[in-house]
This record gives C-alpha cells, structure tokens and sequence, in this order.
C-alpha cells in the first residue's frame, strides 16, 4: 500500500513541478499549477469512470492495470470475482445435484414462504399432490389441494402429528402430509409427502383382523365360562380343584385381553374423541386412588402420596380418561414391590399444561426397553408380567386415549431409582371448575 501512496505524490508532484517551471517562463505561475492540479484530477476522474464502467459491465479486469490508487482496487476486484466465479460454480454444482436428487425422491417436496404460498416444488409433487413447479409458484397451498382439514391443520400450526388424506390426483392414493418450520423465525415451511397407501391398508387389515379375531373368541369363550360356573356348583374331587382354579384364571385372562383388544381397536378407529364433554379428573382421581389404596394393602402396603388441583378439569370422554390414568397408577403398584413411595399428582406444569404424573422409587427400567413400552404385548419381564396378569396392551391403550385428547405420554426412568409416567394436555383441552359450578354439582 505504501508503493501507490509512494507513487502518486510523486505524480503530484511532478506535474506541479512540470507546471510551475512553465508558469515561471511565462509569468503565469498560479494558473499553470492550477491546469497541473486540473490534469491530476481528470486523471483520476478519467480512472473512476472507467471503474464505474468496469462494475456496471461485470467485464474482466483490463490487461493493463492503472497504477498508483488504482492498481490495488483492480487487484482487489480481480480477487473477489475470482472468488465469486469459483463460488458460482461450487454453487451450480449444488443446484445441479440438488435437482439430480430432488428429481429422484418418491416422496413429494414442497417449499412454502411466510403466506403459505409454493415457492418451489420436486417432480414428485406433480404425481402425488398436483402441484407443478415453476407453473404453480406463488400460488397458495390450499388453492391446489383441497381437503377439508387441511385449512384448520394450518391455522393450528400444531405439525407433531402428519396430516393423512386422499391424493388430489389419485383417491386410491392415501398420503401423510408432514409440515416442518425452517427459516427467519420459522415462518417458512418444508412439505414432505409420502405415499402410504399399502402401510394404510395394512392397518386397516391388522385392525380388522384382531376386531374380529376377538369377536370370535369371546363366543366360544363365553360358552367355557358358562360350563366353569356350572361346575363351580358342584362339589370337585380334591385332584380337580387346581385345574378348575387354573381353568378359571385363565379364562378370566383370556377375557381381560379380548376386551383391552376390542378397546384398542376402537381407540384407533379414530384419532381424536366425537362426543368431547367436561371430566371432573380430581373426582375421577379421588375413586382411582381409594381403588389403588385397598390393591396396595393386598400387595402388603405402599407410600401413597396424592397431590391435586381440584378446580382442574379436562375437555374429553370420561371413561377413556378414567382408564387411561388408572392404569397408570395400578401398574406402579402392580410392578413395584411393597413399601415403595408412589407420588400422584394433577397440576399445571411451567407452561400451563395440564399434567397427570405416576412416580416411583421402585427398582426402575432398563432404557433399552422406554421407548417399546407401548408396544402392543411388549413385557420388559415377561415371566413377571404373566405372573401379575398384564396383558402387555396396557400402555397401548393409554398411549392411544391420551393422544385421543391432544396429550403426550411420557416415561422417563432410571435403574435403581424409580420410574415417572406423565400425561401432559395443552391448556385448550383444560377448565376451570370455579367457571362450572352447574356442571360440577350435575357431576
């Protein structure tokens, strides 16, 4: 940088020199140094329109430079366009196998801006949603796919759940629509849809087949049961005592399992409740514990700690809540040996959600296991879990009555020190009791 400094005082100075020599024959001095500051400056004028001209243009750097001032800003603007080259091609490489990628997906991908508006959409989109990019860009998502529900899953901006329907294109065609905010402020989305055609039929045809597996057990079923009660009215032989005892444990088993079939096929009928209606959950509460405390006291005796909000109520069906949440606390009794400290409690968490929590000090799960737990027939100790008469869909039809009711089951545990199983509902699923008081003495 010192070298062009260098080079235009001595520029300066030569044309005022130059100009003052001439000026001091002519007796003109003061004029002549006046045309030798003017020749400086259209000079550099000169440089500056021809830059101008050079970035207006995007043209390559002149094979010959100016020097002074200058030379450093043409080397400088050579660096950043060689820069900006490289990047451009770094840039259309990735387009390039962006699109080479996009182009090949059989899920659909959609791109929307702030007003829900496509910005830009993959070939796929075309075959499974309709939506053609670059003819539909700027047009509003619900202008080309038209589903009932999908204007309210918008508004809602509530993505944890896919949005399920028929393709616009294809009805045989069933689709799982998932929404993901990304940007300034989240305010754009990613569409990601994927044909789920043949995974929806296939739990059409599980469900059906256990709905009617258990229809047909429970005849043939009640048929043995009746003979049991027949039996039970005639004096056994002391060698038939434990086989008709057994005979009727088992029974009584096999019933238990084909009703928690029939609840969980019912539950996935539908993915949220029909008839909503005000649920007295500190009531429901109190009857569950009173059950809990005489199931306790049979097991040899538990800590039972009960803490709840009585003005608390939940929107929802009373009778799935009732068997959601009981057998929350029945199975902390049921998979804790005696003397453990169990902790009840209904209250609003930090963000005003509406939480049901079952805590234990019992001997924990494993964390391999957590994330099965809701499996249907999943036993993290199959011999004990026999033993104590779990059918293993426990856990199953709570996880389904919960997100029935718009909740979130929870489980969090570990080895040594307890497990805690909460059921959280967002606020609009809440009431306040003090606003009820007609409903409430109704109840």
């Amino acid at each position: 940088m010192i070298q062009p400094i260098l080079y235009e005082i001595r520029l300066l100075g030569l044309l005022l020199l130059f100009s003052g020599i001439i000026g001091y024959f002519f007796n003109v001095l003061t004029p002549a140094l006046v045309v030798g500051v003017t020749l400086y400056l259209l000079r550099n004028l000169y440089q500056l329109l021809f830059l101008f001209h050079y970035v207006i243009t995007r043209k390559r750097t002149p094979s010959l430079t100016p020097i002074g001032f200058w030379e450093p800003i043409y080397n400088e603007l050579e660096r950043l366009h060689t820069r900006s080259r490289k990047r451009k091609r770094t840039l259309h490489r990735f387009t390039s196998r962006f699109r080479e990628v996009s182009s090949v997906i059989p899920d659909a991908l959609v791109l929307l801006n702030a007003a829900e508006e496509v910005v830009w959409a993959n070939p796929a989109a075309r075959h499974l949603l309709g939506i053609s990019w670059p003819r539909d860009e700027g047009v509003a998502l619900t202008k080309l796919v038209h589903y009932p529900d999908l204007d309210e899953y918008l508004t809602n901006a509530d993505y944890s759940q896919p949005l399920e329907f028929p393709s616009p294109t294809n009805k045989t065609v069933v689709l799982s629509m998932r929404f993901t905010p990304f940007g300034g402020k989240k305010r754009q989305r990613l569409i990601v849809a994927r044909d789920i055609t043949k995974v929806f039929h296939l739990n059409l045809i599980r469900r059906d087949f256990v709905s009617n597996v258990s229809h047909e057990l429970r005849t043939p079923l009640t048929v043995i049961t009746g003979f049991l009660e027949n039996l039970s009215d005639h004096e056994l032989l002391p060698f038939q005592e434990r086989p008709f005892e057994l005979m009727n444990q088992q029974a009584a088993r096999m019933n238990i399992i084909i009703n928690d079939l029939l609840t969980l096929s019912r539950l996935e009928m539908e993915n949220r409740i029909t008839h909503p209606s005000p649920v007295p959950v500190p009531e429901l509460l109190t009857t569950i514990v009173e059950q809990a405390k005489a199931l306790a006291n049979q097991k040899g005796g538990y800590q039972l700690e009960f803490e709840v909000d009585e003005n608390l109520w939940l929107v929802g069906t009373e009778n799935e809540l009732q068997s959601a949440l009981s057998n929350l606390v029945f199975n902390a009794i049921v998979h804790t040996p005696p003397k453990t400290k169990i902790t009840i409690s209904w209250k609003r968490d930090a963000d005003n959600n509406a939480c049901f929590t079952v805590t234990d000090t019992g001997p924990g799960i494993p964390q391999r296991h957590i994330p099965r737990l809701t499996e249907r027939f999943y036993r993290v100790d199959k011999a004990r879990s026999r033993q104590s008469g779990g059918t293993g869909l426990g856990l199953a039809i709570v996880k389904h009555s919960i997100n029935r009711h718009e909740g979130n089951l929870s489980i969090t545990s570990k080895e040594g020190f307890g497990s805690c199983f909460s059921c959280c509902f967002p606020d609009d699923m809440t009431l306040d009791a003090n606003q009820l008081n007609p409903v409430k003495q109704k109840k």
